[in-house]
């Protein structure tokens, strides 16, 4: 029997965990002086659409940062106070 995905920020995810972006919430205490429009749009550029696949690849080894993830056919770096941002769909262990 499979369980219902859970939904969690990005940057709780761990090495190997894999999903699917559901979107974006943007708080203020997250950002560290960019303006949450500007965040929400690179984000968007890179590509952290609803519905994009991810898997996380490798965790920096201080505090875990960056992230390393692979985003549809594509490899990215993003800082967990960034990750915060995104929200996602875990699969199922």
């Amino acid at each position: 029997m499979r369980t219902a995905p859970s939904n969690i920020r990005l940057s709780e995810a761990r090495k190997s965990d894999r999903g699917i972006v559901v979107g974006l919430a943007v708080a203020s205490d997250l950002l560290h002086g960019v303006v949450a429009e500007e965040l929400e749009r690179r984000l968007l550029e890179i590509g952290f659409v609803e519905g994009a696949r991810f898997e996380v690849l490798e965790e920096g080894l201080f505090g875990r940062d960056p992230l390393a993830l692979r985003l549809d056919d594509m490899r990215v770096a993003l800082r967990r106070r960034e990750a915060a941002a995104v929200i996602v769909a875990m699969d199922p262990r």
